[in-house]
């Protein structure tokens, strides 16, 4: 498989919650995801939902520590597998300091890979 992505992918067992921001949708839908891999910049998930590609989503992802990143995801990749979406999407102006804490674990992760 040919790999796109800028930064390695960090697995997390976590839920975000996710709101569509141009309107179309009627009130504030939020959906709960699930995630399979992030990145400092994207993320990939499943869900039963339909989302559009090119379509941003705010997200509030709960990360490893409990914490809660509040970030806009535009939706880049769509694969359906059944019943289930699987997608990929970029975070866009994630402040500095959540990238940050991304690359903290990341670099974790990497290490203690290394030592097995």
């Amino acid at each position: 498989m040919n790999e796109k992505r800028k930064n390695n992918r960090l697995e997390l067992t976590s839920q975000i919650v996710i709101k569509r921001l141009d309107g179309k949708e009627t009130g504030d839908i939020k959906l709960a995801i699930e995630v399979m891999d992030v990145s400092k910049s994207g993320v990939g998930f499943k869900c039963t939902e339909p989302l559009q590609i090119g379509s941003v989503y705010e997200a509030y992802l709960t990360i490893w520590t409990k914490e809660i990143i509040h970030a806009f995801i535009e939706i880049v990749r769509i694969e359906k597998i059944n019943d289930i979406f699987l997608y990929g999407g970029i975070f866009v102006g994630m402040p500095e300091l959540d990238a940050q804490r991304i690359g903290i674990y990341e670099t974790i992760t990497k290490y203690e890979k290394e030592k097995k």
